[in-house]
């Protein structure tokens, strides 16, 4: 994936940083333009849909200042505020787009030292029995590419915490992880979907083969490791897709990932504020809403209705059952 940025949009306090001094060294190249709040620059707000993808290309450098955790009951116990939010990718459906709108660029916080002596204790409270969901607001991989953050994470953690970290990723660029005394208390996730998804709607992101390969690596490396198939996006075609997808997965995921790993499903939910940011910003996109197998859940969301929805999770709970019937289930949603 292009990494390369405009401009760096920067808090001067972030300079204060061990972490914020090394990307001033590192994008020495590039305009350095102060701002009073990573969560308030007029002109982004402003800017128009269409200027989505010009958007992605400004990174924003600051201090995390809000480190609120959120009950979580699936794969950790709680979702964590952490390193980084937002992403260079641009997936359409992508839910931080809600939150954010327009201004779901990616965002570098530079106080890692404080967030993770927050994770520690909150570990230590919990006698070591919680997962943390590390990976809620960004992908962890792509950002290890530009600040190091993950490996310094997984060191740190593995060294001094009892529980564990997890995260999902769309990328395989794990290389800088693979060697890592992670002890095990690091469970990797990789998100997967068909190609022709991952092509046209997850742009940016490492194809399908590349993500297997990656999640066979770590899983060899000793890592606890799952398969995320999300979002679940109903084309027309979609009893195709995710069939090939599935037979795909039980013919190049290796036999320890098959054994030891797990699944979720989540189904996908759009909204709104994304169609309207797609439909100008990726003229000739996919389309997403489709209303006759789309209703209303909250303001400005929509869901697939309950009938298509139960078929087909019945469709794919048959076919993971019979080609990967190994590796359980843990949710769907």
């Amino acid at each position: 994936m292009d990494m390369r940025f405009d401009a760096v949009y920067y808090e001067p306090k972030a300079l204060e940083y061990p972490l914020g001094i090394q990307l001033k060294e590192k994008y020495a190249n590039l305009p350095w333009l102060e701002i009073e709040s990573h969560n308030r620059i007029p002109a982004f707000h402003t800017a128009a849909n269409k200027e989505f993808p010009q958007l992605k290309r400004h990174l924003v450098i600051g201090t995390r200042k809000t480190h609120k955790y959120v009950a979580n009951h699936k794969v950790s116990d709680w979702l964590v505020p952490y390193t980084s939010s937002g992403c260079r990718a641009m997936c359409l459906y992508c839910y931080l787009v809600c939150t954010y709108n327009k201004c779901a660029y990616l965002r570098l916080f530079v106080n890692r030292e404080e967030m993770m002596d927050k994770l520690l204790k909150a570990d230590v409270q919990t006698q070591g029995t919680s997962t943390f969901e590390i990976g809620s607001n960004s992908d962890l991989v792509l950002e290890n590419t530009i600040t190091g953050n993950l490996v310094w994470t997984i060191d740190q953690f593995s060294k001094a915490g009892l529980g564990k970290l997890t995260f999902p990723t769309k990328f395989d660029r794990v290389e800088p992880l693979v060697n890592l005394d992670h002890q095990r208390k690091i469970i990797f996730r990789m998100s997967v979907n068909p190609d022709a998804i991952i092509r046209l709607i997850e742009i940016g992101t490492s194809p399908l083969a590349a993500r297997v390969h990656a999640l066979n690596a770590l899983c060899a490396s000793g890592y606890p490791v799952g398969i995320l198939i999300a979002p679940i996006i109903l084309l027309p075609e979609w009893k195709q897709l995710y069939g090939e997808l599935i037979d795909f997965l039980a013919d190049t995921l290796s036999i320890s990932v098959k054994q030891s790993g797990f699944i979720e499903m989540i189904f996908m939910t759009y909204s709104f504020v994304q169609n309207a940011i797609n439909t100008e910003a990726f003229p000739g996109g996919v389309p997403l809403y489709d209303s006759t197998m789309m209703t209303g859940r909250g303001k400005g969301k929509y869901c697939y209705t309950a009938p298509i929805r139960a078929e087909a999770e019945e469709y794919l709970r048959c076919k993971l059952s019979e080609k990967l019937g190994e590796m359980p289930i843990l949710y769907i949603v």
